[in-house]
């Protein structure tokens, strides 16, 4: 990195400047940069839980990266940009590193990004930076409906959809990351507690079938509104859908679809694993999927 370069904090000062280079970085895509909307806020908070730096550049900001805490020892990036004009000079990699030391000092022993599959620049960063492969999943979007009565019982008891988390198949294809329940965009490793707090503050879902016990589970990590004015819409998320078999997920959707529309959500997503069984089972019950799989890299601190 050039020697006029150099590592600070973030400041609320900085906004301009990093909006300049990150309100066209998926020009080409029909999605945008959410830092330039929530810049402010990304910044703030407990300054023992998240860092925020760029890379000064003098009269510029050359790239920006953030690191917050989702338990005791996991840390989480998000955020990694480097300016267009500074690509090649390694800033991406000094950041990273940076952010690593500070995650490692206090208490964290892996770090976790995400980055979706089309990004390959990300891709490379996050490679050369560090992180190694993890996992990958998708999105489903099961429509906010009541759901007709089945064979199924729909119970809020964590324990057994803890129980069946731990046998599925599911937790072995997503390597035990399931949405975290504080940070939007995150995964964390799944725990008990996570689902005795679903059940407590939002929802989670164990599905049983008479003399089968449990067949599925999931959980809602948020809902939230998502646009402005009139095209706002409300969305529920949920941190991960497991399920036995199709009649097991047809049970499961139908009921999440029917706790979405008692919050009067206008569209869902529901975390599943990337693998043909799980695509294939959404696509059979003709729930909508997205187009394409999100990845998740890890970098070991220890």
């Amino acid at each position: 990195m050039s020697a006029g370069i150099h590592l600070r904090e973030a400041e609320p000062d900085d906004y301009d400047d990093v909006v300049a280079f990150t309100s066209e970085t998926w020009a080409d895509r029909e999605t945008s940069d959410y830092l330039p909307d929530v810049y402010h806020d990304w910044i703030a908070g407990d300054p023992d839980r998240k860092r925020t730096l760029v890379a000064d550049a003098g009269d510029d900001i050359a790239g920006l990266c953030q690191v917050v805490f989702l338990s005791e020892h996991e840390a989480w990036a998000q955020g990694m940009r480097v300016n267009p004009a500074y690509r090649g000079e390694g800033i991406g990699v000094r950041l990273n590193d940076a952010l690593f030391a500070w995650a490692r000092e206090q208490g964290a022993t892996v770090c976790r990004n995400m980055v979706f599959s089309w990004n390959v620049a990300g891709l490379g960063i996050s490679r050369a930076a560090g992180y190694d492969p993890r996992t990958e999943f998708r999105w489903a979007h099961p429509t906010p409906e009541t759901a007709d009565p089945d064979d199924h019982e729909v119970v809020s008891d964590p324990d057994a959809a803890w129980s069946f988390w731990q046998r599925s198949t599911a937790r072995r294809d997503l390597a035990d990351l399931t949405l975290a329940m504080d940070e939007s965009w995150a995964v964390s490793e799944l725990t008990r507690e996570t689902l005795h707090r679903a059940t407590e503050e939002t929802r989670a879902f164990a599905v049983k079938r008479p003399d089968e016990g449990t067949r599925a589970m999931a959980y809602r990590t948020r809902d939230f509104e998502y646009g402005d004015g009139d095209e706002a819409e409300r969305v529920a998320e949920y941190g991960v859908g497991a399920w036995a078999d199709l009649d097991a997920a047809r049970a499961l959707f139908g009921a999440i679809g029917a706790d979405a529309a008692d919050l009067g959500a206008d569209r869902t997503r529901v975390l599943i694993p990337e693998t043909v069984t799980a695509v294939s089972d959404v696509a059979a019950l003709r729930i909508g999927v997205s187009e394409e799989p999100d990845f998740v890299l890890e970098a070991d601190l220890t």
